[in-house]
């Protein structure tokens, strides 16, 4: 265990007893929803650890290492019929876990601590506008998200100075496979809209960082940062995200990688990690912004 580890770690071995104890408390007077609980310890920590004191980047951090051990799945927002906010803190896919990280972190700034809270916020941050109207309000693209939340300043999309080219890959892979989403299979409305949004992604000026020069623009990435893998998969913009992190003067990344697996920091530095995968071409980066 590193020293940083160490320091994290302490406030919330101290205070997991008292965790505890409220968990069961409140499960004997009131019943509380699974993830409204984990939403309270998350809001507990953050207090124990001052976390509204310090810069958004490292809330997001810490917030990302408070999942260090959460299951993987997938899908965990997708369910049949009109589209509603779905919240799951207990399992997380790549994607759920950095927006879930981004989402306490923000009400944590924000001095904002209730679950309603945290709903509002997660909405805000997931649906065009904040938004949810039907199932193409929901960024699903990665470089997608990354625009609109620079929109609305929750991201500052900082590919381009931090060294990202000119990317005209033309996005369409939902509309392309549509059997791969439950909402899009006998859906033309559905697939309508889609695709008018993967028409107005391509018309974007796009940049990305190829994976050849991660390990040189690496120092000006900071901890807390948004990493969207860019793939070369015919149609798709990303197929990995997770979140900046360094440990011992080296940039790793912090996520849930796949099926079966837990929310970990990888083992390999990033631009090796990324050497690793044939697949992945390179990343794009988002920084969260001061509430």
């Amino acid at each position: 265990m590193n020293r940083r580890t160490f320091h994290f770690m302490v406030p919330v071995l101290v205070l997991f007893p008292f965790f505890l104890q409220e968990q069961n408390k409140t499960a004997v007077d009131t019943p509380v929803d699974a993830n409204e609980l984990i939403c309270r310890k998350k809001f507990d920590l953050a207090v124990a650890l001052k976390l509204h004191e310090k810069p958004i980047n490292e809330v997001v951090t810490a917030m990302g290492e408070s999942f260090i051990g959460a299951d993987y799945a997938a899908n965990t927002i997708d369910a049949p019929g009109k589209e509603q906010l779905m919240i799951n803190l207990q399992t997380l896919d790549c994607v759920t876990f950095y927006e879930n990280a981004l989402v306490l972190a923000r009400c944590i700034k924000k001095n904002k601590s209730t679950f309603e809270d945290f709903k509002k916020e997660l909405q805000y941050v997931r649906y065009r506008g904040g938004v949810i109207d039907g199932y193409a309000s929901r960024l699903h693209y990665t470089s997608d998200y990354f625009f609109e939340n620079d929109r609305k300043s929750v991201l500052k999309d900082v590919t381009q100075e931090l060294g990202g080219v000119l990317w005209r890959k033309e996005i369409k892979f939902m509309s392309t496979h549509p059997d791969s989403y439950l909402q899009l299979k006998n859906s033309p409305e559905n697939m309508d809209k889609i695709r008018k949004i993967e028409d107005e992604i391509n018309a974007r000026p796009r940049y990305s960082i190829p994976k050849a020069t991660v390990q040189r623009i690496a120092p000006q990435i900071k901890d807390g940062d948004i990493i969207g893998i860019t793939t070369t998969i015919d149609g798709l913009d990303c197929s990995h995200t997770g979140i900046a992190l360094w440990q011992n003067g080296k940039l790793h990344l912090l996520h849930a990688p796949v099926p079966g697996s837990k929310v970990q920091i990888t083992n390999l530095p990033l631009w090796e990690y990324l050497t690793k995968i044939k697949h992945d071409s390179g990343i794009i980066v988002a920084r969260p912004v001061e509430p």
